[in-house]
């Protein structure tokens, strides 16, 4: 096949470009600290700040780990029938625009959460935001493998996660004005942060909608589309599954896939309210240490991208995890308060951040068999993706309780990112088997 043309390209990074700034604004940034705030008692670097939510006493922080684990986790149990329904009626734009305006309408609507006295209000829009974003990623990263030829998959994946650290930064910092500079506005702090969800929905939505119109219409699976839906979905699911166990390689690379992407998904889940909480970092440094992972990010893809056409995908994916592994460790030694050590983890997580996320899909895209069932080959992909951050997030929550630390959580992390390793390992062995004997 033959890459589409530039435009089709752009549009469907345009959609990493759009979503990206709920990644940023509400997992990562203004809304965990925003959240931590108003839902804390007012004293800094305590984990022992307790909410009552449906009749029992959570930690804060311990309950928006849930919330989170909790929308991945239903949002897993749907993808492939979702996806695959989407295949035999080839209809994943649609399913595209109904997630994408069920996140963004949820991210507005976090401008009415003000604290504990509305907080099952906030955590619901924060749950539906949450399975809007995801929901919406399996229908946009299908479309990969049909708008991009094989050789050109990790560079137009670069591309899209390139698209996303732009366009998010941008908006992160109009909203960094509005919440550092409240007082040139006449508002408050926290009204400034709430006009930050707000815009994320307008931004998110809006850029969107470029999206959809350039990228292709589906193509139905089959011809008969009056058939059920449900029945024909899931028969298209199990086709899939059928063919997944005919592609050892492709099994291991979601086994390992599993494993450190549980890592780096809770990594940038929690890091913020990590640098907050645990390592007692100023709200303003911890602004920096976002943009300059940020920054970082961008290039990062795009090397990341040149060394797996130099080496592989899957050599070069071992290097980065290794590369995690030691950044796990230093996040667990840096001592309290020390905001250089803090500015120099931020810059060598954001370099393999967007490296380790472009390069696992354009992977799985080309260890993918020729098929027209890519949504729902990819709603595994997604399906792994999920519940790797339930894991993540409920261990990681777990253990804050269990041991009152938030450095005992990383340490797990590491953990998982050793067994990935070890999975990829395991890949790249029966890769080359494959090939010996092709």
């Amino acid at each position: 096949m033959q890459t589409a043309s530039k435009k089709v390209i752009n549009g469907w990074a345009m959609y990493d470009w759009a979503n990206s700034a709920y990644n940023l604004v509400i997992t990562s940034t203004i809304f965990p600290a925003y959240y931590e705030t108003v839902t804390g008692d007012g004293v800094d670097n305590t984990l022992a700040d307790k909410v009552y939510f449906l009749g029992r006493n959570f930690v804060n922080t311990s309950l928006y780990n849930y919330i989170l684990a909790l929308a991945f986790l239903i949002a897993a149990a749907f993808s492939p029938i979702f996806s695959s329904i989407a295949d035999y009626r080839g209809n994943k734009k649609g399913f595209l625009f109904f997630f994408c305006t069920m996140g963004s309408i949820s991210c507005c609507t976090l401008y009415f959460f003000t604290g504990k006295d509305n907080l099952e209000r906030g955590m619901l829009s924060i749950f539906i935001a949450c399975l809007g974003f995801w929901g919406s990623l399996v229908f946009y990263n299908s479309y990969l493998p049909e708008i991009a030829a094989e050789e050109d998959r990790d560079r137009v994946s670069a591309k899209g996660f390139a698209m996303g650290y732009i366009g998010s930064m941008i908006l992160q910092i109009i909203c960094f004005v509005f919440v550092l500079k409240p007082e040139l506005f006449g508002i408050t702090v926290g009204l400034a942060s709430r006009i930050s969800f707000l815009l994320v929905g307008i931004w998110w939505w809006g850029f969107a909608q470029m999206s959809l119109r350039r990228l292709p219409k589906g193509i139905a699976a089959v011809k008969d589309v009056n058939r059920n839906v449900f029945t024909g979905g899931y028969t298209e699911l199990q086709k899939v599954w059928y063919q997944l166990g005919n592609v050892p390689v492709l099994k291991w690379f979601l086994g390992s896939f599993f494993f450190y992407n549980m890592g780096v998904q809770t990594i940038m889940l929690i890091a913020t309210l990590y640098g907050k909480t645990e390592l007692g970092i100023p709200t303003t440094n911890l602004i920096l240490a976002i943009l300059i992972i940020q920054l970082i990010a961008i290039p990062g893809a795009y090397t990341i991208s040149y060394l797996s056409s130099k080496i592989g995908n899957l050599q070069a994916l071992i290097t980065v995890v290794i590369i995690w592994i030691g950044f796990c460790y230093i996040g667990y030694l840096i001592p309290h308060g020390n905001v250089n050590a803090f500015y120099g983890l931020a810059a060598g997580v954001g370099f393999v951040m967007g490296g380790i996320q472009s390069l696992s899909r354009s992977t799985y895209s080309k260890l993918m068999p020729v098929t027209k069932d890519t949504t729902s080959f990819f709603s595994f992909y997604d399906v792994t993706e999920k519940l790797a951050s339930v894991i993540g997030l409920l261990s990681f929550g777990y253990i804050i309780e269990l041991s009152g630390s938030q450095r005992n959580s990383v340490l797990a992390l590491m953990t998982f990112f050793a067994i990935g390793l070890v999975m990829l390992t395991i890949t790249l062995s029966k890769q080359k088997q494959v090939l010996a004997t092709a």
